[in-house]
């Protein structure tokens, strides 16, 4: 299956992820950013990354051939040692087989940075983190485009669904539309600048299989076309550099509906955020996330403080994140 990476980003040199080079390295540490996916109304097919949080992975080169897992920290051990069961290592065992360097051996630590099942891409940053740094550890120069398939088996592992919306813009930066799956077609977009996101992750528990689950298999022809129309308005938006286009775009009449449900006061969170100033207001991927997109960082940040402050008047703590939209997606930071 031949895969296809359009980007249709205006050219900038300087938010181009490094590729390649480090050719003969013992080790590596790389980052990789977490991301929102679906984006209200693009369920799997839209996605953008964020500046934080993100995982992180450190790689070393070992002298016996395989990979092993040493260390992992940040996940409370929720997560598998075994090199069988890691999305981390998985993804990097498909990369290897295809290139046929099966006598390679890596050791990995994996450091958690951001929350599991938080609906910000989790297992996608750490897996694309992995994936970068074995490519970077071997010094290969090819487009990270050849490694979007094996950060999929990642996710298959880890949901049960090889969706790409959360590993591409992971992988790629900035904001991505999967055009299709079969075969397989991704699209980089353009966004303006000054949109900001401001995230809010209460802590309540909603697994991605379980919420996964709960969507409708079949729809009506009126919603349907609703959504599309609302797709095409947002990417529409994207490429005017139109936030309030983009706006009233992202309405999500298929998916929001059933998942907001799992998420406590969802629906007074909205109301109070787009009160506050928000341009939109949404779950970011499978929840119990949700994100708004403003306009500055002032309003950004004046809204997680009072979706924070709500959530823990009910007794419910949650993390907050401000961001632009990343553009660089993963790199090396030692």
């Amino acid at each position: 299956m031949e895969n296809t990476i359009q980007d249709l980003k205006q050219p900038s040199p300087s938010t181009a992820p490094p590729l390649g080079g480090g050719g003969g390295l013992d080790s590596v540490h790389v980052f990789a950013p977490a991301t929102v996916a679906n984006v209200v109304c693009g369920f799997d097919v839209l996605g953008f990354a964020v500046n934080e949080p993100g995982d992180e992975v450190v790689m070393r080169r070992t002298e016996k051939p395989g990979i092993t897992i040493s260390k992992i920290t940040g996940d409370n051990g929720r997560l598998p040692m075994d090199a069988a069961k890691n999305t981390v290592s998985v993804s990097v065992e498909h990369y290897l087989k295809s290139i046929g360097r099966l006598d390679v051996g890596v050791d990995i630590e994996l450091h958690k940075k951001m929350p599991i099942g938080s609906g910000l891409g989790s297992s996608s940053a750490s897996t694309v983190a992995g994936l970068y740094a074995i490519k970077t550890l071997l010094g290969d120069n090819s487009e990270p485009s050849k490694l979007l398939p094996f950060a999929m088996k990642g996710e298959e592992l880890a949901c049960g669904h090889g969706h790409a919306d959360n590993v591409a813009p992971a992988l790629f930066g900035g904001f991505v539309l999967i055009r299709s799956y079969e075969p397989l077609d991704v699209v980089r977009l353009p966004h303006p600048k000054d949109l900001w996101c401001a995230i809010v992750f209460p802590d309540v528990d909603v697994p991605t299989r379980e919420a996964r689950q709960i969507i409708r298999n079949k729809i009506n022809m009126k919603d349907a076309v609703t959504q599309w129309g609302n797709i095409a308005g947002l990417v529409s938006g994207l490429f005017m550099q139109d936030i309030d286009l983009i706006g009233r775009s992202m309405q999500d009449v298929l998916v929001e509906p059933v998942r907001s449900m799992l998420i406590p006061d969802f629906y007074e969170m909205r109301k109070m955020a787009m009160d506050l100033g928000a341009v939109s207001f949404g779950i970011s991927g499978s929840g119990p996330s949700v994100f708004a997109f403003t306009r500055d960082e002032q309003t950004a940040r004046l809204i997680t403080g009072k979706l924070k402050q709500h959530l823990n008047s009910i007794k419910i703590g949650a993390n907050t994140y401000v961001s632009t939209i990343n553009d660089a997606g993963p790199r090396v930071i030692g």
